[in-house]
């Protein structure tokens, strides 16, 4: 049989572009995951700082203390919770950078 070739209105694909193309979209979206779980991870945090400022402000005035010293124990507390959490996302960002430089290392 012989080899069909396209109508010549047709658009030419070349093979070799498509490997390339197709790395080119895998990094685009690899920066996009990466940049949309750095987002999920803050926005988590702020929810749990609200969350807990929130729980000692109910509990505070549930127990009829003074409104500024619930509100003051309220901020320390979520600031306390926003710090930690900001902590724990460097931590993890640190841990991840120094194991794939670990890997690297040892396939070098």
């Amino acid at each position: 049989m012989g080899q069909l070739r396209p109508h010549p209105d047709q658009l030419q694909q070349h093979l070799a572009r498509e490997d390339e193309m197709e790395r080119i979209i895998e990094a685009r979206v690899a920066v996009r995951a990466e940049r949309q779980a750095f987002q999920w991870r803050i926005r988590l945090i702020l929810i749990e700082t609200l969350m807990m400022g929130m729980l000692v402000a109910v509990a505070g005035f549930s127990l009829h203390q003074p409104w500024a010293q619930v509100i003051r124990s309220a901020i320390i507390v979520a600031g306390a919770c926003f710090a930690s959490g900001g902590v724990l996302i460097l931590a993890s960002g640190a841990t991840g950078w120094l194991v794939s430089r670990i890997r690297r290392w040892r396939r070098a």
